[in-house]
This record gives C-alpha cells, structure tokens and sequence, in this order.
C-alpha cells in the first residue's frame, strides 16, 4: 500500500506513513517538489514579464506585433487587446508576476529546508485553485470569444496546472487538506498523471476548436 512522508515528495513515490496533522505542525517537501515549485513558478514570472513588456509597447504603438503573433489563430496581439486581458482592471500578467514569484520563493525557501505551518500551504493551494478557475476562464474565453491563441499564456497555464495538482498531492497526503485513506493512495499512486490529463484534455479542445486551420 502506498504511504506518504511528513516531508513530502514527488507524487508517486512510496514514502514513510505519516502522522495526523496536528496544531501548529510544520511540513517541509523533498527537493523535486521544492523545484517544481521553482521552475513552474519561475515559466509564470518568464510569462508575465513577456506578456507585461508587449502590452507596453503595444500601448506606446497600436501597430506592434508581438512577437509570438504568428497567425490568426496564434495571435497574442489579438489577446492582449481583448477586454479579458484586464478583467481586473489592471493588465493580467501584472497579477501573474507577483503570484508566481510567490511561488517561486516558496520553492526556494523548501530548497534551503524551510518547513512551513498548514495555513501557509493552504493558502498556496487556495492560490493555486483560484488559478486554475481563473486560467480556464481565459481559457474558454480564448477558444470561444477571442477566437486566438497566446503562446506565453499557455505557459502559464501550463506551469499553474502542474503546480496546483501537486501542491494538491502534497497537501493530501501530508494531512494539511483532510481526506480518506483511499484519496492519499489515489494522490500517491496517481498524482503524477492528473496534470497530464489536464493539460491533454486541454490541448484537445484547442486542437478540435481549430482542427480545419491546423489541418489545412
């Protein structure tokens, strides 16, 4: 049976059982979690400062092409114009640059041995659900209302998928999320393959929403 180690790990891995959550405990990560975290975290920053510097250039001169507006359908330009693009009022990616640096100096702060209390690693997670919910809006958004792609946000998507399942994984078999015994042992066994079917699904419906384009 597969059990799980109070320092956590990699999702899939068999570990040491371990203990109820308890007040106040702390919990650290193994240093393939904590680089996760670091390089997932670092792709969403990478993201963010692109995207922020050609909404700039494209404020300055409404005739820049970014440079990943390859065609019709890959057109980061066409998103950046779009009204979703600043649904907060402010440019999207000016809210990704502090989150995922967020991100990326908890995964450092793992990689140095740092253990951190259960509030902090639910609050990374509630972080990374609202993510996820907000990245398959502009998902839906993309496919379906802007009718484009944007290169450096798919990244960004990508890199929060992967961080949230396994923040999630961890949690679980940590005890910080309460679950039954059989959900640990899904995470443990199967963690590792939720954001690849997340991520497969997705790419999925972009291929059938532009199956005629890709094709011709």
């Amino acid at each position: 049976m597969a059990t799980v180690n109070v320092r956590g790990g990699v999702p899939g891995q068999r570990q040491e059982e371990a203990p109820r959550e308890t007040a106040g405990a702390t919990h650290g990560a193994s240093r393939a979690f904590a680089w996760m975290l670091m390089i997932t975290g670092a792709a969403g920053v990478l993201s963010g400062w692109v995207i922020t510097i050609d909404k700039f250039k494209l404020l300055e001169d409404p005739g820049f092409q970014p440079g990943c507006s390859l065609n019709p359908v890959v057109s980061c330009g066409s998103v950046m114009k779009s009204e979703q693009a600043g649904v907060f009022g402010f440019p999207n990616p000016m809210l990704g640059l502090v989150t995922y640096a967020v991100v990326v100096a908890v995964g450092a702060g793992l990689l140095a041995g740092a253990r951190y209390r259960g509030w902090l690693w639910l609050g990374l997670n509630a972080g990374m659900l609202f993510g996820v919910g907000f990245c398959g809006w502009l998902m839906y958004q993309s496919l379906y209302e802007i009718n484009a792609l944007c290169l450096w946000c798919c990244l960004a998507w990508v890199a929060t998928i992967v961080m949230f399942w396994y923040v999630t994984a961890q949690n679980v078999r940590n005890g910080v999320l309460p679950a039954p015994a059989g959900l640990r042992t899904f995470f443990d066994e199967f963690a590792f393959a939720l954001p690849v079917l997340h991520i497969g699904i997705i790419g999925m419906l972009i291929l059938t929403r532009w199956w005629d384009f890709w094709t011709s």
